[in-house]
C-alpha cells in the first residue's frame, strides 16, 4: 500500500479503522431497517388506510429513522476527534506539528479512491498488499508523517553529531588547559624554588648588614660615652671654677660695700641725716611718752 504514503503498520491501522467504521455504519443500517421491520408489524395490520393515518406513520418513522442517523452522525464526528486526538498526542512527542486540510476532506476524487479501495479490500477480506492489480489511494500529504519523522531524525542526527564535535573539542581544549595547568604548577614550584634561595642570600645579606650597622653603633656610642665622660669631666671642673669665682667676687663686692658705707659714712650728708634721725626719733619718744600720760590721765 505504497500509494497511500504509509508503512506496513500505518497501513494496517487505517484498514482496521475502516473495518471499525464500516461495522459501525452496517449496525446503524440494521437499526434503521428494525425502525421501518416494526412500523410494517405495528401499524400495518388494516388493508386500507387514510391520509391521514399514513401522514401520521410516516410522520413516526421520520423521527425515529432522523433520531438514528442524526446519533450515528454525531458518533462519528465524536470517534473522528478521538482519532484526531491520539495521532496528534503521538505526534506531539516527536516534537512534530500535524496540519489538516478541511477541504481535501470533500475532494470527490480522493473519496472515490478511499471507496473503491474498501470496496476492493472488504471483497477479498483481507489486508491490502502491493499488489498493482488492487486500486491505490493517492497520498494525502506528499510528505508524509514518515517524511517529516525522517527529517527530524536527520535534524536530530546532525546536531548529535555537532554535539559530539563539540565535545571532542572541549575535550581537547580542556587536556590542554591542564598541560597548561600542570606547566605552570612547575614553573611556579621552580620560581618559588629559586625565590627562597635567592630570600636566604638577601636575608643573609641583610644580617650581615645589621651587625655592620650595629658594630658602627655600637662605636659610635662608646665614643659618644668617652666624649660625654671628658665633656662632664671638664664641665665639673668649670662648674668649680665658677663658683671659686663667684665666691671671690661676692667677697670682692662685700668689701665694696663696706667701703662704700664707711665712705658714705664720713660724708656730710650722711652725719646731717643722721642728726636728723636721732632728732626725730627723740621727738617719737616724746611724744609717745605724752601719749601715755594722757591716755592714764582719761
Amino acid at each position: 500500500m505504497a500509494d497511500f504514503g504509509f508503512n506496513e503498520h500505518h497501513q494496517n491501522e487505517v484498514i482496521n479503522y475502516m473495518r471499525f467504521a464500516r461495522s459501525k455504519r452496517l449496525l446503524r443500517l440494521k437499526t434503521i431497517d428494525s425502525c421501518f421491520q416494526d412500523l410494517k408489524d405495528s401499524r400495518l395490520v388494516e388493508e386500507t388506510f387514510t391520509v391521514d393515518e399514513v401522514a401520521d406513520m410516516l410522520d413516526g418513522l421520520q423521527v425515529v429513522v432522523r433520531g438514528e442517523v442524526e446519533m450515528e452522525l454525531i458518533n462519528t464526528a465524536h470517534t473522528n476527534v478521538l482519532l484526531l486526538r491520539q495521532l496528534f498526542s503521538q505526534a506531539e512527542k516527536f516534537y512534530l506539528r500535524l496540519q489538516t486540510d478541511i477541504s481535501e476532506l470533500e475532494n470527490r476524487e480522493l473519496l472515490e479512491q478511499v471507496a473503491e479501495f474498501e470496496k476492493t479490500d472488504f471483497k477479498s477480506n483481507s489486508k491490502v498488499n502491493q499488489d498493482s492489480s488492487k486500486p491505490k489511494l493517492a497520498p494525502l500529504n506528499e510528505g508524509g508523517v514518515s517524511e517529516l519523522l525522517n527529517k527530524e531524525i536527520s535534524r536530530l542526527q546532525e546536531e548529535n553529531d555537532k554535539l559530539r564535535a563539540r565535545l571532542r573539542t572541549l575535550e581537547s581544549q580542556a587536556m590542554s588547559a591542564l598541560d597548561e595547568k600542570s606547566k605552570a604548577e612547575r614553573a611556579l614550584k621552580d620560581l618559588q624554588k629559586i625565590q627562597g634561595d635567592q630570600q636566604c642570600v638577601l636575608r643573609a645579606q641583610e644580617i650581615s648588614n645589621l651587625e655592620d650597622t650595629v658594630a658602627a653603633m655600637q662605636a659610635d656610642f662608646e665614643k659618644s660615652l668617652s666624649a660625654n665622660a671628658a665633656s662632664q669631666k671638664e664641665l665639673q671642673e668649670s662648674l668649680v671654677s665658677a663658683k671659686h669665682d663667684l665666691l671671690r667676687v661676692q667677697e670682692q663686692l662685700s668689701l665694696a660695700e663696706k667701703e662704700l658705707e664707711k665712705k658714705f659714712q664720713q660724708t656730710a650728708a650722711y652725719r646731717n641725716m643722721k642728726e636728723i634721725l636721732s632728732k626725730k626719733n627723740d621727738q617719737i619718744k616724746d611724744l609717745r611718752k605724752r601719749l601715755q600720760r594722757y591716755e592714764s590721765d582719761e
